[in-house]
């Protein structure tokens, strides 16, 4: 089981906190253009993160883009590549160890996307 990091690391617009084997990353606004995305959450990651190492083993990868009114026209799945290509090397090894992979599109109380990823097998988020 990974360390609990206390509360959220990060203070722009990519925050990231740990809770037993959840990764949780939250990106504050959205843009039209997926490619947007991995380079600024790789930075994120590289500059900021220092939560748990990266592991072996099946993963969990939970995408929910929450938007304001009409969706943005965005491809969800160049997103999920996008932010799958980030977190790369930071919380799994490689992409083929992503055994499930949810991407969804709802309507919320602000413009943000959150990224949940837990071991295969886990307990995942409450």
């Amino acid at each position: 089981m990974r360390s609990l990091t206390p509360g959220w690391i990060g203070t722009g617009k990519v925050r990231a906190r740990e809770v037993g084997d959840v990764v949780e990353i939250t990106i504050d606004g959205l843009t039209t253009q997926a490619k947007y995305y991995k380079p600024l959450v790789y930075e994120f990651m590289r500059k900021e993160w220092r939560g748990a190492r990266p592991s072996w083993g099946d993963h969990v990868v939970e995408i929910r883009m929450e938007h304001v009114g009409e969706p943005p026209w965005m491809d969800l799945d160049n997103l999920a590549k996008a932010l799958l290509d980030a977190i790369k090397g930071y919380l799994f090894h490689d992409d083929a160890q992503v055994a499930r992979l949810l991407v969804e599109r709802h309507e919320g109380e602000r413009e943000r996307i959150t990224i949940r990823v837990f071991p295969r097998g886990s307990q995942g988020p409450g």
